[in-house]
């Protein structure tokens, strides 16, 4: 049952990453949007939950009910031989949900990206950052929570150049760094997000749109992508490329030659991956024919998942349940073995991670642990992970926090809380916070605990903030 002071933001309508929703100020100039409806209630069903001691992360976590393992080798304590030339391309999808394909997914949506996961290290309980995408992908290149960061306080946020990007340390040691994006949100002057890249392109022709995104961009975007990765000037030394494809971001276009799969959200953006999924194969096949892509690390994300009707939402953003935040991790590098891991883990860790793979050594303030030991072989020991959405113009601040099998999700500034198995509750719909008092008592002080290693940060726009008090900054 959702707690009564919450309920209203519950029943606003989510936006898609970059995009925006009924709520007022979302622009940088603070435009008001008309409203939109809100989609039915997700069934809720009542089920006996196990719970069991969160004092410390258990030595294993689990695999979604929804998710299929994957051939796993066995873990070693061998340390990780990383080649000296290596790159790094990352690809990331928007609005990508965890329950895909290759975890268990019925509906064949993705086969290059199943293929790939047969060839990488899967993370089956990976999470984003945060829940849409400016501060998902602002926490992403700055290796920190988005709370900590210099921004701007609006929904369509803004990095100052105060704000170190982990590509800029790349750049300082020589790596070439390379972009190309799909909404105008990634204008330089817009996010920030280009502090660091030697190159940085939007693709053209796009259509600005607050409230959804009616532009196909996925062709043109993999044809910048192979445009920069065929320039000898990009590859001749060591470089680093990232990618964020937009089509599975609402709204969800049809596409000639694929499906329909049905009528529903979810059968329409299931065909908005099979596209997205075709040109991601064609980026593939492109790296793999060249001389360098052997001595290419590949890794796949998402920015946040997608609700379709779940705890009363559409589309994603201003809270932090898992189908807005747990995503696929993939990850193909040269000498590893192929294999799933099953333990909590934070796209904090994606800048470490990268940062390893190229040598450079990350900044002292850097959130994260990185993942290549466990991609070479390791055995990855249990960590806890944090989920930071802050205080916007559009959304109260929210925080999750996932131990284990567990998850906790505290609202405002740590004013109330709600408390699952995510193991056996994957769709958080049985709060524990009562029946099981003393397990989330010891939960919460974990929280309140890790918490202290995040230094919140206040937005330069403060009088406008969803949610704040009074008696606060911020």
């Amino acid at each position: 049952m959702l707690l009564p002071s919450i309920r209203p933001s519950i029943k606003r309508l989510v936006v898609l990453g970059t995009l925006c929703a009924n709520l007022p100020a979302c622009s940088q100039g603070g435009e008001s949007l008309p409203p939109k409806p809100v989609g039915s209630p997700a069934t809720s069903t009542t089920q006996t939950v196990a719970v069991v001691d969160v004092s410390a992360p258990p030595p294993s976590a689990i695999v979604p009910a929804s998710a299929k393992a994957l051939d796993t080798a066995p873990p070693t304590t061998a340390s990780p031989t990383v080649a000296k030339d290596l790159n790094v391309l990352v690809v990331t999808v928007d609005s990508m949900r965890a329950d895909m394909p290759w975890l268990g997914y019925k509906r064949d949506i993705a086969p290059a990206l199943t293929a790939f996961a047969k060839s990488a290290v899967s993370y089956s309980r990976f999470y984003s950052i945060s829940s849409y995408t400016a501060m998902s992908l602002g926490g992403f290149l700055a290796g920190r929570y988005p709370g900590e960061l210099d921004r701007s306080g609006y929904f369509f946020g803004h990095y100052p150049d105060s704000v170190l990007m982990f590509p800029e340390l790349l750049q300082k040691a020589g790596i070439r760094t390379m972009s190309a994006h799909a909404h105008f949100y990634f204008q330089p002057e817009k996010a920030g997000f280009h502090q660091g890249f030697d190159i940085w392109e939007i693709v053209p022709g796009l259509v600005k749109d607050n409230h959804t995104d009616k532009n196909v961009t996925s062709p043109k975007h993999i044809e910048i992508a192979k445009k920069h990765l065929s320039d000898k000037a990009n590859t001749s030394g060591r470089f680093f490329a990232w990618y964020h494809l937009l089509d599975p971001h609402d709204e969800y276009m049809p596409h000639e030659g694929i499906g329909p799969y049905g009528k529903s959200t979810r059968d329409k953006y299931d065909a908005e991956m099979t596209f997205t999924d075709k040109y991601i194969g064609e980026l593939f096949a492109f790296v793999e024919s060249q001389e360098w892509g052997k001595r290419t690390a590949i890794i796949v994300s998402a920015d946040h998942g997608e609700a379709f009707g779940e705890h009363k939402m559409y589309r994603h953003g201003f809270e932090v349940w898992n189908v807005l935040t747990h995503v696929p991790l993939m990850i193909r590098a040269p000498g590893i073995t192929p294999r799933q891991i099953d333990v909590p883990r934070s796209g904090i860790d994606l800048a470490p991670t990268i940062m390893e793979l190229l040598g450079v050594q990350k900044n002292a303030d850097m959130q994260g642990t990185s993942l290549v030991g466990e991609m070479y072989g390791k055995d990855p020991e249990p960590r806890d992970v944090i989920i930071d959405l802050p205080r916007t113009s559009d959304n109260d601040r929210r925080r999750a926090f996932v131990r284990g099998d567990f998850k906790l999700i505290a609202e405002g500034d740590d004013w109330g809380y709600r408390f699952f198995n995510v193991k056996d509750d994957w769709d958080e719909k049985n709060d524990l916070k009562k029946t099981h008092a003393d397990e989330f008592e010891k939960m919460k002080a974990a929280y309140l605990e890790r918490v202290k290693t995040i230094k919140d940060v206040c937005p330069k726009m403060r009088e406008k903030l969803k949610g704040k008090r009074k008696s606060k900054p911020c």
